[in-house]
């Protein structure tokens, strides 16, 4: 009998600059996070460096490829959609 993982959450934090034309881009990779609480924080503090930034967390079941629905945790500036 297969007994299924219970859900991880995925907390990310992801900040953005400009692409030149307009429009915003990522500035790095995704940062992951064991806490939302250390992902509050590491947001709160680029926003010095960058024009918008985001920290998100959600439901994943990474091994069968399912994932909830993202809750911003804290959101600064003009974040692009994340469709």
């Amino acid at each position: 009998m297969n007994i299924p993982t219970p859900p991880a959450k995925l907390i990310v934090v992801m900040a953005f600059e400009g692409d030149g034309e307009g429009g915003m881009r990522p500035a790095f990779e995704p940062r992951e996070h064991q806490s939302e609480q250390r992902a509050k924080i590491e947001a709160g503090s680029l926003i010095n460096t960058y024009p918008a930034v985001i920290a998100w967390a959600r439901e994943a079941r990474p091994d069968i490829g399912e994932y909830g629905a993202p809750e911003v945790l804290f959101s600064f500036g003009p974040v692009p959609d994340m469709d």
